[in-house]
């Protein structure tokens, strides 16, 4: 069968691999659909340790195997496999840091969510990691599953509330998700990016206001567009450590900033920090989502209060992966989802 996985010499590249065999407990699922998100991006580039080097996580199939002791799910099911799942039993789980359990990296989709199969293990089966769909949710919505749970999380994790003004530091795919979600916590939304096209998309989404980096200070323009408040809350939404400063700079005194874009390996902030403290800034982050916000996200893609097909700007095959690599790495288009 076809595979995308890493290698040393090019970041990732078309296999042709074994069909993975299911052990006890396992299911063996046939990819419909799989987003390519930032962070594979990363991954191809080295720049990415947090979890297992393994391309794919927001995939989403349908059943075709089983072994003989799984009795939750059939052939034929169609499902969402969730690719990290925690323990609930540590000191980190019994504290809400799920997603920094020990057990919670430690499994992922084998041998790649970018594969025409891929093994789910036990592990995540048992600990409610598989969603099966409903049949009025298509295999692409599914897809997105696992990134609109993250942001659920990282909403959750910042507090915000209807009154908030909220200015989201990047639109691409995560940051229009958060956008999104936003419009039903009733916030203001701000919005800034370098890309004028998903500034375009981000005022059709519903940004009270947009902000182009290229052409004015950030901060200055957020203290003048909120009365020289600043915004409550800042979600950065990108890896780059400019954006995080632009989102500390952009807070009000007492607001909170939110990471949620992956940093690259290395990355170092030129920022004094005593500003942090005098302004009594809160920073957080925010990684990964546990089986209770993807049970949220189907919920919401099944009750139409996300739109996340409207994000979808390309559709590429796994034999055109890299031409889908290549668009994504140019920013160009929006959300980029991968079908067998």
């Amino acid at each position: 069968m076809k595979a995308i996985l890493l290698n040393d010499a090019s970041g990732a590249a078309m296999n042709e691999v074994t069909k993975p065999n299911v052990g006890i407990g396992d299911i063996l699922v046939e990819m419909k659909a799989c987003g390519l998100c930032g962070t594979d991006l990363e991954k191809m580039q080295g720049q990415y340790t947090a979890a297992k080097s393994v391309l794919g996580h927001e995939a989403a199939g349908i059943v075709v195997e089983t072994s003989e002791d799984v009795n939750q799910f059939t052939v034929g099911d169609r499902v969402f496999p969730h690719h990290h799942t925690p323990c609930n039993n540590c000191r980190f789980c019994m504290k809400g840091n799920e997603t920094m359990c020990t057990q919670y990296r430690s499994s992922n989709l084998d041998p790649s969510g970018f594969s025409e199969y891929f093994k789910v293990p036990s592990w995540n089966i048992k600990q409610g990691g598989v969603l099966q769909l409903p049949e009025k949710v298509s295999y692409e919505e599914a897809s997105f599953i696992e990134p609109i749970a993250c942001c659920i999380r990282g909403l959750s994790r910042s507090k915000i509330s209807s009154d908030d003004t909220v200015l989201i530091i990047g639109a691409g795919p995560v940051g229009l998700i958060h956008l999104q979600l936003l419009k039903h916590i009733g916030s203001n939304i701000l919005i800034s990016d370098v890309n004028k096209k998903r500034l375009a998309i981000a005022k059709t989404q519903g940004a009270s206001k947009i902000y182009d980096v290229g052409e004015c200070d950030i901060p200055t323009r957020i203290r003048e567009d909120t009365d020289g408040f600043g915004a409550d809350v800042a979600l950065v939404a990108t890896g780059s450590p400019k954006g995080i400063i632009q989102a500390l700079k952009a807070v009000r005194k007492g607001g909170t900033v939110c990471l949620f874009g992956v940093p690259v390996i290395g990355s170092i902030l030129n920022y004094d920090f005593s500003d942090i403290f005098n302004s009594e800034i809160s920073i957080i982050s925010s990684y990964g989502a546990t089986e209770i916000d993807t049970k949220k996200a189907l919920e919401m893609i099944e009750k139409h209060k996300v739109d996340p097909t409207s994000l979808i700007t390309d559709r590429f095959t796994l034999e055109e992966f890299d031409k889908a690599v290549n668009k994504a790495v140019k920013g160009e288009g929006m959300k980029i989802i991968i079908t067998p």
